[in-house]
């Protein structure tokens, strides 16, 4: 699996350490940028080049391919993202405070959720409202988890496409 990672200056310094955790995973991990501190910087200019090349992977039937972009908010960062084809990025802050339980009444987490019913393939990170352990343990169980290929899920996904 191929992970496209991302960020501006807001973003940075997790990026930074989140490359060799991934790559400890056995994934393996291409920045798309910022490649130094800038505090001046642009976050679509580093997001996008992620999005585009993940959307290349998307065009060319490579499903298991996955981006993770990590800006202060992470909002911005993944109204960028979502702009290009096939490009599904979910905003992640936290766990939740209280449990959810999806249609089926099966527990789940909004990781859990973005993989399993939207087959969100980047996570956008906020890096002021995340700790360094909490944006681990997301990007692992994220990269790890699989698409559930319900056909109302594929369906809607479809929808999104065209």
């Amino acid at each position: 699996m191929t992970v496209y990672i991302a960020a501006d200056h807001g973003g940075f310094a997790l990026k930074e350490k989140l490359k060799p955790f991934i790559e400890s995973l056995g994934y393996e991990v291409i920045d798309c940028g910022a490649f130094t501190l800038d505090m001046q910087d642009d976050y679509p200019v580093f997001i996008q080049a992620a999005a585009k090349k993940l959307s290349e992977d998307v065009r060319a039937g490579k499903s298991d391919s996955r981006a993770i972009i990590a800006g202060g908010s992470g909002q911005g960062e993944a109204m960028a993202a979502n702009r290009f084809f096939g490009v599904r990025a979910a905003v992640y802050y936290g766990e939740a405070t209280r449990k959810q339980k999806d249609a089926e009444g099966k527990d789940i987490d909004i990781i859990t959720s973005t993989r399993d019913h939207n087959d969100a393939n980047t996570l956008s990170l906020g890096g002021r409202f995340l700790s360094e352990d909490e944006c681990r343990d997301a990007v692992a169980r994220f990269i790890s988890l699989p698409f559930s290929e319900d056909p109302r899920h594929v369906r809607r996904i479809r929808m999104l496409d065209s």
